[in-house]
């Protein structure tokens, strides 16, 4: 197990446990500190993750520990040499230079779950099927909704982007599903806006299939998604790097073009109708 990134190692160890939303709180919250989470005490995770300190205790027994000092031994003993210090960064390195190099662990460890292309082929199937496409994300998540809609849009039929709240979204879900609409595409990242989540909740009931790109496994939207792939944030900063979430898109862009046979047609046409009218400077 010590051969993976922390968070796959973390993710590896939740995966199949019946945990109440409290505990996945914390699974989540120790997902987005891996490197960190070998190194908490109990008081300093339950202030991470907003919950009381036997919540922490419970959790730990609930993953099969004897407490939560059991299973915080176990994470050291499955942490790789190097990494003693809780975050294995040279401490040399600049805020900014450690970022970076945060954000490229996140790119490595998406690309170990992309080994496994299934997922990412089925959500691209399905969005490809969706006459039309929702594509949601609020907050911190709405240019990633934007930047996917945009390019989905090249190659989509039709594209709805729903990257506001308020009393119209659940509207404008409705109006979809009356048109045909059969999946819903969410971006969503930290912090979770209840919004977004009630609005998974809502596209659910009305039959539509959910597919999630969220930063963690064990994020509050992941009740109320069909098909969620994790793709981590950066946290190191004032304000969290989302570079995996973001690549992750792409490759769903690029997974749901192999199930719309006019996609090529569609970008050759954009691009023909682009040099005609001198729409980009070379």
């Amino acid at each position: 197990m010590s051969g993976s990134s922390p968070a796959a190692r973390l993710q590896r160890l939740f995966e199949g446990q019946r945990l109440t939303p409290t505990q996945r709180r914390i699974a989540h919250s120790m997902v987005r500190r891996a490197a960190d989470a070998p190194f908490l005490s109990s008081v300093e995770l339950a202030e991470l993750a907003g919950v009381s300190q036997p919540s922490v205790t419970r959790f730990a027994v609930a993953l099969g520990f004897d407490g939560y000092p059991a299973l915080r031994k176990h994470l050291r003993e499955v942490t790789p040499d190097g990494a003693a210090d809780g975050r294995g960064v040279d401490e040399s390195l600049n805020e900014y230079q450690q970022a970076v190099l945060a954000e490229i662990e996140n790119l490595r460890q998406l690309s170990e779950l992309l080994a496994d292309p299934a997922p990412v082929e089925r959500a691209g199937r399905l969005l490809a099927a969706s006459r039309p496409l929702l594509v949601l994300g609020l907050r911190a998540a709405s240019s990633q909704a934007r930047g996917f809609g945009y390019f989905a849009a090249k190659v989509h039929p039709e594209v709805r982007v729903l990257d506001e709240g308020g009393s119209m979204l659940h509207d404008r879900i409705d109006a979809a599903r009356r048109a045909g609409a059969s999946a819903l595409m969410c971006f969503a990242l930290p912090r979770h806006p209840r919004e977004a989540v009630d609005a998974l909740a809502y596209a659910r009931e009305q039959g539509l299939t959910v597919v999630t790109v969220a930063d963690s496994a064990f994020a509050p939207v992941a009740a109320h998604s069909d098909l969620l792939i994790p793709a981590a944030v950066g946290t190191g900063l004032a304000f969290d790097t989302a570079c995996a979430p973001m690549l992750l898109g792409r490759a769903l862009l690029e997974a749901m073009c192999d199930g719309l046979p006019e996609a090529q047609a569609r970008l050759e046409d954009f691009d023909a109708r682009a040099a005609a009218r001198g729409l980009f400077v070379e």
